[in-house]
């Protein structure tokens, strides 16, 4: 595996994201980041904690599961699980680690309109690989890493990222 970014590179990117954050949002008590599940959470939690420190802004992470909401899953009928995520009205964020193909954020955006109509969908991204199948585009992107189709980018948010070819 061919290592990409390190911690510091890692911290360094997610403090900028919330930076930017700040300065595209002007009311941020309006604002909620929803984490995929697993690896968008403790980016959205790092973010949520840096607007905490750097605008002194209280940001309500959510944990979002959208594997009933995968095309790839299909289930007749999806049982949309009582989490108390206040999303309607909300400007959110979905938060997540790599965007790839966008069909997990396309999951991800059904499953966020389950629980409520946002005022506004904002995506955040660590690592934009490319090869999208889907017309999504993130608003926030850590790092741009192009890659081929093969290869898998690994996130290990407390590490470092990794390229396995």
């Amino acid at each position: 595996m061919k290592e990409m970014m390190n911690q510091e590179q890692i911290s360094r990117t997610i403090k900028r994201m919330a930076h930017e954050i700040i300065e595209r949002n002007t009311d941020l008590k309006n604002l909620v980041f929803v984490g995929i599940k697993n690896k968008g959470v403790p980016i959205a939690s790092k973010l949520s904690e840096y607007l905490h420190r750097f605008a002194d802004a209280h940001i309500p992470v959510y944990t979002l599961d959208i594997t009933p909401y995968r095309d790839d899953h299909k289930q007749s009928e999806i049982d949309i699980p009582n989490t108390g995520m206040e999303l309607e009205g909300k400007n959110v964020i979905i938060i997540d680690d790599v965007l790839f193909t966008g069909r997990s954020v396309r999951a991800a955006m059904d499953a966020i309109n389950d629980y409520g109509r946002p005022a506004k969908m904002q995506l955040a991204i660590l690592i934009d690989r490319g090869h999208r199948e889907l017309p999504i585009r993130a608003d926030y992107i850590g790092k741009n890493l192009p890659t081929s189709y093969d290869e898998k980018v690994v996130v290990d948010i407390n590490d470092k990222v990794y390229i396995d070819s």
